[in-house]
């Protein structure tokens, strides 16, 4: 039986939902290997730069043997744009040879398995596992981070404590949309350092109204 603190949390998600109904994953992708690299990428950079940039990189390297047989200046070449790119290209083409020896080219479903390769932690393994393969999959971002602080939801600080407390106190089968909708609503109102409560349609939802701070 859902607790009253899940019940609140729901309304609030519902509220969101219907103020943002387009909410969805904003890179560009045909297929889970091409989610996958565009979610690496997208590290400290944004996702309008990543699909510029992953449009080129997956014309020229569209499967994980030709990344893994690409060279890091080349790969490097191609994402210099997203930033970190050296490190980026080390784990892309790692990752490329791991999925073709460890899991014969495709992308693994489980989250263990994910985890494993290398430029992959949680956050990736979750966007992918509820993007690429409905999978239900929680993402603990930055944006998701401040908003379950903000809306009662989490104390914690560590992202993977977050992610356990949000599996909790939500059903599995919002845990994929929940992310898009909060990421939306950080973008557009939820703001940091300073969230524009006076404007958010929602706010009398919201258990912490006007709280800034977020761990």
């Amino acid at each position: 039986m859902a607790t009253k603190k899940s019940e609140k949390a729901l309304e609030l998600l519902r509220a969101l939902e219907e103020l943002y109904p387009t909410a969805h994953c904003a890179l560009n992708y045909k297929n889970p290997w091409q989610l996958l690299v565009a979610t690496i990428l997208s590290a400290q950079c944004t996702d309008v730069r990543v699909n510029i940039v992953t449009e080129t990189l997956f014309r020229e390297l569209p499967e994980p043997r030709d990344m893994a047989a690409a060279s890091q200046e080349q790969v490097e070449e191609l994402i210099r744009s997203t930033g970190f790119f050296r490190n980026k290209a080390k784990n892309l083409i790692l990752c490329a040879s791991q999925v073709l020896e460890r899991h014969q080219g495709e992308v693994p479903t489980e989250l263990e398995a994910l985890v494993a390769l290398n430029g992959v932690g949680r956050k990736t393994a979750n966007v992918i596992l509820g993007n690429a393969f409905g999978i239900p999959g929680l993402v603990v971002d930055t944006h998701v981070k401040r908003l379950a602080f903000r809306f009662g939801w989490t104390r914690q600080e560590d992202p993977v404590r977050i992610e356990k407390e949000l599996c909790k106190l939500l059903p599995a089968q919002e845990w994929t949309q929940m992310g898009h909708t909060l990421i939306a609503h950080g973008r557009a109102l939820c703001k940091a350092p300073t969230p524009h409560c006076s404007a958010c349609p929602v706010i009398p939802l919201c258990p912490r109204k006007g709280v800034t701070r977020a761990k």
